[in-house]
């Protein structure tokens, strides 16, 4: 018996509910795996375009620093160009540099293509996630949805290593950016059936604070990629540092000045949400870095092919979408935020202690203690820290602080990166970055890697620190509901909402 009148507009308005979550998840899956898909197939781009190991490390670096860079910026435009057509023109953007990257045939089309990547994910990316807080009314129902988007955003770098070993495998590593396409297509289609049109509100543009953040962090990162190299004395990267913090302090004094600032410094002013957004930066610093050192340490010292590789990576996305379920739906009735993050954070740090002990002998059995371990810490933290994030902000800054959800992720990813390929290089000249290396190639990118992971377990283990002295004790739930009241204020003022009817 089919629905009577009365429930036919609530049945089509669930149903379009449904249609814009599955494809807000989508979305974010693939802005956050694309970050990390590309690891398992660097042997094959290197092998096929003649780059070094300094270079593919940029094939990573610039999809997450123009995504990181400009993600202010496409908040901002959410609000001022609504949300539905900044979200459709970032996924377009996407979609065609995906095209671009998939048929590149040297290495400057294909960094190119990644910046460009990077752009467009930087515009559909917090309109996405403000789409998703303004399906649902504060309580269990969008803390279940804040679940799912940790799910995808904490198990996007290991669901990407997964997909790019099988394609790669199957394919070739152009298929790594073809394989968005189709997903593309079907989450643009979706969204121009289920989002209502949306109007902007007046203001301005702060195109100068986006554009100096966004220089100064690429000039920062090129810095510690360019120290790997030529040294940390070299005139090069002394310049480069120079010139990335100098921009970086013109740029905070841009923002104390700005109408309307691409990042307003007054988020920081709440101790529980600048800790959030620093932790949540360390967090993925040093998970990125370890992710891009296992993908070429199983497939160089291990000799699994693509596809293996990615499917050892397989019990990392099961562990965090466990934990993290979990962390959503019981542990945040009983435990504080803080205890969370503190436990979360700390477990992900051990993971990665664990992994810099392994050595050119180890096997899989070795490591996958250390992965378990380190999901595990992964699908605790990202649950707590993305509610400390967006709490206590007023509805005029709901779409910066989702952007700076997003930002401290990818930023912290390509500046953890960075660092840890800084590290990586005192282990010696001519690592191995191949199958088929000789042993003392294999050794040295063992040490390397196995440095890499000690430093990337350090800065874990600074943002436990932080989490445990600068948080507050608050009651089991208080962060949720701290998080809601800025969402409530946005489910009555947005435009946004689902047409029912």
């Amino acid at each position: 018996m089919g629905p009577t009148p009365i429930d036919r507009p609530a049945a089509r308005g669930a149903g379009r509910t449904g249609l814009v979550l599955t494809a807000v998840l989508v979305t974010q899956l693939m802005l956050v795996l694309d970050a990390a898909i590309v690891n398992i197939a660097l042997p094959d781009i290197g092998t096929e375009l003649h780059m070094t190991s300094t270079s593919l490390s940029w094939i990573v670096n610039a999809y997450t620093l123009a995504f990181g860079g400009l993600l202010l910026l496409g908040a901002r435009a959410g609000d001022l160009l609504g949300r539905r057509a900044t979200f459709l023109a970032g996924m377009t953007v996407f979609v065609l540099a995906s095209f671009a990257g998939g048929l590149a045939q040297d290495e400057g089309l294909l960094l190119a293509s990644r910046a460009l990547q990077g752009a467009g994910a930087a515009f559909a990316a917090p309109s996405a996630l403000a789409i998703l807080m303004s399906l649902y009314k504060p309580g269990a129902e969008q803390t279940r949805a804040i679940g799912w988007y940790t799910v995808v955003s904490a198990s996007g770098a290991a669901t990407g290593l997964l997909a790019g070993g099988i394609l790669t495998s199957v394919a070739s590593w152009r298929w790594v950016f073809f394989v968005n396409i189709p997903i593309g297509v079907a989450v643009l289609a979706a969204g121009f059936r289920s989002l209502s049109r949306d109007k902007g509100v007046r203001g301005s543009v702060d195109v100068t604070g986006a554009l100096l953040v966004t220089v100064g962090m690429t000039s920062v990162v090129y810095g510690f990629i360019r120290a790997a190299s030529d040294g940390w004395t070299e005139s090069g990267t002394l310049a480069a540092f120079g010139v990335g913090l100098v921009l970086l302090a013109v740029f905070i004094g841009v923002e104390l000045r700005a109408t309307s600032p691409v990042m307003p410094l007054r988020l920081f002013a709440d101790r529980d949400r600048a800790t959030a957004y620093i932790a949540r930066l360390m967090l993925v610093a040093g998970s990125l870095g370890a992710f891009f050192f296992m993908s070429q340490f199983m497939q160089i010292v291990l000799r699994w092919t693509p596809w293996q590789s990615g499917m050892a990576f397989l019990p990392i996305p099961v562990v965090i979408f466990i934990s993290s379920q979990l962390v959503a739906r019981v542990v945040v009735k009983h435990y504080s935020t803080r205890t969370i993050a503190a436990v979360g954070t700390l477990l992900s740090g051990i993971g990665l202690v664990m992994m810099s002990t392994l050595t050119a002998d180890s096997t899989y059995g070795n490591l996958l203690p250390s992965l378990l371990v380190f999901a595990l810490g992964n699908g605790i933290a990202f649950v707590p820290l993305t509610t400390a994030g967006l709490s206590r902000v007023d509805k005029s800054d709901i779409s910066v602080a989702s952007g700076l959800v997003n930002v401290t992720q990818q930023l912290g990813g390509a500046l953890g990166l960075a660092v840890l390929v800084t590290i990586f290089a005192t282990a010696g000249k001519d690592p191995a970055v191949a199958p088929g290396a000789n042993d003392h190639a294999i050794h040295t990118f063992v040490t390397g890697a196995d440095r890499g992971f000690q430093v990337g377990g350090l800065m874990l283990f600074v943002a436990f620190a932080l989490v445990m002295l600068v948080m507050r004790r608050t009651s089991p739930g208080a962060g949720q509901r701290d998080a809601a009241k800025p969402v409530e204020q946005l489910r009555d003022t947005e435009e946004i909402a689902l047409e029912v009817g």
